[in-house]
């Protein structure tokens, strides 16, 4: 843990201090469990499940007995220095205490299972810990970029630094750059779940040491921004590339934070309709009523179709006969982003009145913060909370953008992890209140829509039905080439903008990165599968990248979620055919186990490159077939997909990969 300012006066006697507590939990040697009561120094044992925690007062590292008798190291000492702990006060299935010349205090707590350790500070601070990785016998990382990633910590592309691809050096936002609160590792046939109910202000970093992916968490102690707090919670786990998830969505069971879709259609039965459709995003022909009978002609029974709100949005005779086919409709909007009425490139920026300046989030010198693409600038959640009960913009908005009879609604942002501290005059927040606001307004909007809205953190789980985004496990080498306008494409001509039509050949490292089976797992999809339906990216439809076409056809059917589209006249006639053979094959697996927990991953071959999970008591088994030789009677690039009541398994091939 670095502890910012350091007090380096007692550092060699730290040091002894250290070495000494390590050398004792090296020997197996065991500390005083007392009753309530402070004693000097000693290390802290907690009864966790699968074993017992062993946490070192004097330097925060923590260690593990399992109950089949193997030592795990769960943390190395914090990296930097902590002061010397005062008594450790004991009392039933806590410990407690503190640092006073760094002004920190430590409570370790078995709670659920798991081994809870919660610091807060006096002052504002950085701290690094825990430092995790690190036991010898670790064999795999589990991160949450987007749906998920497991790792091989020796696996040299994920050891080199960022330019190429890999992890080596970077560093992630826990509370925006992860799409769950958590990582972990694998130790063999044990493993350790890492997961933070403060997320805001916590980040992790990634080094490579002798090889090895090794990974420091810091956490930010800000009373201006609420952070006075920090908690990581441990488990124990069975050394899945999934445990670490299936642990979490205990988690949110345990505290009331897992939501439901069979609750969401029980409240809003137009939700049920998201159960077995694709998504697309229309433009031109594919917008209108015949373009929707077009699909219907196709065999396409189910759809989400989003449109975005320029001047030629859906008109309410295609919004009726899309929902006559029994498809969604609903627009783009955000309300995110605001801009001068008079030079203003969207509708959906323009706001009336003052909105625009006055509700622009602030920084500490009183300039606005720039929006999205240099556009105008973010608008305060806070501020329109404060208005909504006298000025309506948010309800009018909403009233006037569904007007057609649109029955969904995509809102862009809201639900991302890109959280705002402002500072603006009369509507001051921190980055939590942020959070708090925006699921609100997400929660008002549910009572008659089917909401969706961007990469959606596990926070808003509750309130969102689906979202774009979290399927998709972004490397950063993704936004630089989405600015390159020659080789993305633009957002032009109107009907058939490049950024959505224009194919792309992703260079290798993040072809590697983002989409190479052998890397993913479902993590998002094991917390949250049965919660809410995840997607791609709006901008990675499916037919944006032809090389990972049918790794993504795979993917989507081996996690039960569906492909996002663009689509437009010509679109329809070049790939609507494709479209309709995919979401035949996926309709009845969705309907039947897109309420259902995801109880099972498994890799079945040593390459990974046969992989299968289960959905709920059995409901839904599927195994999809990465590799390039059969598996058993499996071909190569093919799935099997059975439901319970099946004869025998359903099989599709999407067309090869090509290049």
């Amino acid at each position: 843990m670095t502890v910012l300012p350091q007090n380096g006066a007692r550092g060699a006697k730290r040091a002894l201090t250290i070495a000494l507590a390590l050398t004792a939990a090296a020997l197996g040697t065991t500390g005083c469990d007392s009753a309530a009561g402070a004693e000097p120094g000693g290390r802290v044992e907690l009864g966790v499940a699968h074993g017992t925690a062993v946490v070192d007062p004097a330097s925060l590292a923590v260690t593990a007995r399992t109950d089949d008798g193997r030592r795990l190291v769960l943390s190395a000492p914090a990296a930097g220095a902590l002061g010397e702990p005062g008594p450790v006060t004991r009392s039933g299935g806590r410990a407690h205490w503190n640092y006073p010349g760094t002004g920190l205090s430590v409570t370790a707590a078995s709670d659920h299972g798991r081994l809870r350790i919660s610091l807060s500070s006096d002052r504002d601070q950085t701290v690094r810990w825990p430092v995790t990785g690190t036991d010898p016998a670790v064999t795999g990382l589990q991160l949450p970029r987007g749906e998920g990633l497991d790792i091989p910590v020796r696996d040299a592309f994920w050891n080199a630094g960022e330019a190429k691809g890999g992890l080596a050096g970077s560093t992630a936002d826990v509370g925006a750059d992860l799409s769950l609160p958590l990582w972990g590792y694998s130790m063999g046939g044990h493993g350790v779940s890492y997961l933070t109910s403060t997320d805001i202000g916590t980040r992790l970093q990634f080094a490579s040491a002798d090889g090895r992916l090794r990974t420091t968490a810091g956490h930010t102690f800000d009373a201006g921004e609420g952070t006075r707090d920090y908690e990581i919670s441990f488990s124990l786990t069975d050394g899945s590339p999934v445990a670490p998830a299936t642990d979490f969505r205990s988690y949110l069971s345990q505290h009331g934070r897992l939501g439901s879709l069979r609750a969401k259609i029980s409240r809003n039965p137009a939700v049920g309709r998201l159960l077995g459709a694709f998504h697309a995003y229309v433009w031109g022909e594919a917008r209108t009523a015949d373009g929707v009978a077009k699909l219907k002609r196709l065999g396409v029974d189910r759809m989400w179709l989003g449109y975005d709100s320029g001047p030629d949005p859906m008109t309410a005779q295609a919004v009726q006969a899309a929902r006559r086919a029994g498809y969604l409709v609903g627009p783009y909007d955000t309300f995110a982003n605001g801009q001068d009425p008079k030079s203003a490139d969207s509708p959906t920026s323009v706001w009336p009145g003052r909105v625009y300046p006055d509700f622009c989030v602030r920084d500490a010198n009183g300039n606005a913060r720039t929006g999205f693409g240099g556009r105008g600038c973010y608008l305060s959640s806070r501020a329109f909370d404060q208005a909504e009960p006298t000025a309506h913009h948010l309800a009018r908005r909403t009233r006037t953008m569904v007007a057609n009879g649109a029955d969904s609604y995509f809102l862009d942002v809201d639900a991302t992890g890109e959280l705002f501290r402002d500072y603006g005059k009369g509507h001051e927040m921190t980055r939590a209140q942020d959070r708090t606001y925006r699921l609100a307004r997400m929660g008002a909007l549910t009572r008659n829509l089917v909401l969706g809205s961007e990469s959606a953190q596990a926070w808003a789980n509750t309130v969102l039905a689906f979202d774009h985004g979290s399927a998709t496990p972004v490397s950063d080498g993704l936004w630089p080439l989405e600015r390159d306008k020659e080789t993305w494409g633009g957002y032009y001509p109107a009907n058939a903008p490049g950024a959505f039509f224009k194919p792309v050949r992703l260079p290798q490292e993040l072809a590697t990165a983002m989409y190479d089976p052998r890397y993913r797992v479902p993590l998002y999809e094991t917390a949250l599968h049965g919660s809410l339906v995840n997607a791609e990216r709006w901008e990675l439809s499916y037919d944006k990248l032809p090389e990972q076409k049918t790794a993504r056809a795979l993917l989507a059917m081996l996690y039960n979620t569906p492909l996002n589209f663009a689509l437009n006249g010509p679109a329809l006639e070049q790939h609507g055919p494709e479209l309709a053979a995919l979401q035949r094959y996926f309709s009845p697996l969705h309907r039947a186990a897109g309420t259902e927990q995801m109880s099972s991953f498994r890799l079945l071959t040593a390459d990974r490159s046969v992989q299968r999970t289960v959905f709920g008591d059995g409901t839904l088994t599927v195994t999809a077939n990465f590799g390039t030789t059969a598996y058993g009677d499996l071909p190569a690039h093919c799935v099997d997909a059975r439901l319970r009541t099946d004869a025998r398994p359903r099989r599709l091939c999407p067309a090869q990969p090509t290049g």
